[in-house]
């Protein structure tokens, strides 16, 4: 084949114009063609609709802004350099609060669904969601903590407001869609002040309480039309057929330090209980180790941790599901604490019943031997404290002497006191002993159906000066911060449980210092017990970030045997402050 010629390339003149032919005729010829389907991935696409403020939306395009209508200020006065707005805008919100996916959410919808969210203020402060009080900073930061999150701990300290964060949580599921049945499981004393936040926090949210005669039960456990049902911890092992016929999309558990122990025919129940979110409120997730936090988490996130890991390896696998928060951080502008130890020697009638029972009583153990047990040396605690309460055979009492001379100045200054007691038979005698302040009582023994008319009549009446309560009815759930003045007449075996019942008085709305009296009799088995819990209180503050194994916050049997330096099948022990 002959070469064809190349054809000569000519240089243009400048601003010709230059027409080119080719030199072969391609006429006739149909072009080979290959075609290819390419097969292009379609896109998923998320959208997302979040309501604008109503504030916003009612805006009158006609109204000028201040900029331009308004003249410029006079000379001499500083501006602020930030955009004037309207007269009719919204303040703007003090903080943005963003809502954070959870650690534990991997597909990018859901991700998207929370990160794209404007912020939380934005959210809330239209008029479909009104708050009855404006919330803390921190509270909307615990909002922004529960709504994501399948599995949560709320652990704030007691006073710092989760049954709000709680129910408006709820309020906010219930009202984007994402939740339509709720259980609340509480202690049967709260169902009625659960009902009466639930009244506050959200009106137009239904809610039934579990109650009534077994048919009556029945009935409601199925019943659909309210969104929210409470119940109460004694009722699920009796209801137990009715309430895993249900499923849930939230349950939520208050004070759920009742579930710690995995083995108790309650923490089984509420195990089993068909749901998709979990959620725990305690303001002590650690009340003697770290397993009662492994014991809650065996609820809200079955076979995350377990009794064998590291505290370390705990820490690490409970952070993102926890979040705990204490007054002195988040409220540093809140009336302070004021903890007065009273320390008081005994009476003489006192020392010689007290001497006369430790005495008898250390010489009973030390005669058992080997056969000592905890419950024997348990006895004789339990009847040298009563002793430091009260004389048994006159009466005599020194911190009953204190507490009348106190409670003429709280009276005279109208002001109100709680006193806690562990035994009902101390609050009986104090009642007795005491009948110018008016006292009240609030313990086990008064019917459900009465504690609500006590608070109220204590709260209402300038007369009634003192509640008297037991540890057991008034550590958990109730808001008595209308009182200035709290007495500990006798001492708990746990700090963990004396700072609720302390915290019923110091918490949101206090409206002045707290003062907070601890009787401790002198040289007596009080002062042993108050040393060794004063050095497991401060373990209880730092047991979330401490990265050593931390012992128990109450006391061991080691350290009971050690308040009479008893010898035991091992040989002598000895008191043990940590």
């Amino acid at each position: 084949m002959q070469d064809l010629p190349s054809p000569r390339p000519v240089a243009p003149a400048p601003g010709s114009r230059v027409e080119v032919q080719s030199q072969f005729d391609f006429t006739g010829l149909r072009p080979a063609v290959v075609s290819a389907g390419l097969k292009y991935r379609r896109p998923k696409v998320w959208s997302y609709f979040f309501e604008a403020k109503p504030e916003l939306l009612a805006r009158k395009p006609s109204t000028p802004r201040r900029a331009e209508s308004q003249a410029a200020p006079p000379s001499g006065e500083a501006s602020t350099g930030q955009a004037a707005v309207t007269e009719s805008s919204p303040p703007r919100p003090k903080q943005h609060t963003r809502i954070k996916p959870p650690g534990d959410v991997v597909k990018l919808s859901e991700r998207l669904f929370y990160l794209l969210q404007p912020p939380l203020e934005y959210l809330l402060a239209g008029n479909t969601m009104e708050f009855p009080f404006e919330p803390f900073p921190y509270q909307f930061s615990g909002l922004a903590f529960l709504f994501p999150r399948n599995a949560a701990v709320l652990a704030d300290e007691m006073g710092l407001g989760k049954t709000m964060q709680a129910i408006s949580t709820v309020r906010m599921l219930l009202r984007s869609q994402q939740a339509r049945k709720v259980l609340l499981i509480c202690p049967k004393p709260l169902v009625t002040n659960w009902m009466r936040e639930f009244k506050t926090w959200a009106p137009e949210v239904p809610v039934a309480p579990i109650k009534g005669s077994q048919s009556t039960r029945q009935w409601l456990w199925a019943a659909d039309q309210s969104p929210v049902k409470i119940a109460n911890y004694e009722l699920l092992t009796r209801d137990q057929e009715f309430l895993l016929e249900q499923e849930y999309d939230l349950v939520i558990l208050d004070e759920a330090q009742r579930v710690k122990n995995a083995d108790n025919a309650t923490s089984k129940v509420v195990r089993q209980i068909k749901r998709r979110r979990s959620w725990a409120l305690t303001g002590t997730p650690v009340e003697n180790s770290i397993d009662d936090l492994v014991g809650i988490f065996d609820f809200v996130s079955p076979g995350l941790v377990s009794k064998g890991m590291s505290v370390r390896q705990i820490r690490d696998g409970v952070s993102d599901h926890i979040l705990r928060r204490t007054k002195d951080v988040v409220m540093s502008d809140m009336p302070p604490k004021l903890i007065r130890d009273d320390a008081l020697d005994l009476t003489p009638e006192q020392y010689e019943s007290y001497k006369s029972a430790e005495d008898s009583g250390v010489l009973k153990l030390n005669a058992l031997g080997d056969e000592v047990n905890i419950k024997h040396v348990f006895e004789l605690v339990l009847r040298l404290k009563q002793v430091c309460n009260f004389d048994p055979a006159t009466g005599a009492s020194s911190k009953l002497e204190r507490l009348a001379a106190d409670m003429e100045e709280v009276a005279a200054s109208g002001q109100k006191a709680i006193v806690f007691s562990q035994w009902v038979g101390a609050l009986d005698q104090i009642a007795e002993r005491l009948p110018q302040f008016n006292p009240l009582q609030y313990h086990g023994r008064i019917p459900s159906n009465q504690r609500d008319g006590i608070l109220a009549e204590f709260k209402q009446n300038p007369n009634r000066h003192v509640l008297l309560m037991s540890y057991g009815a008034g550590s958990v759930g109730l808001n008595l911060q209308f009182c200035r003045y709290v007495f500990l007449f006798d001492r708990w075996w746990n700090p963990a449980i004396e700072d609720q019942a302390i915290n019923r008085a110091h918490r949101i709305g206090v409206s002045g210092a707290v003062t907070v009296s601890r009787m401790i009799m002198t040289e007596t088995i009080e002062q042993k017990i108050h040393e060794i819990l004063e050095a497991k209180r401060q373990l209880f503050r730092e047991i979330l970030s401490d990265n050593q194994v931390p012992p128990p916050l109450g006391l061991s049997p080691d350290e009971i045997f050690g308040l009479f330096n008893l010898r035991t099948p091992k040989g002598m022990i000895t008191a043990r402050v940590a």
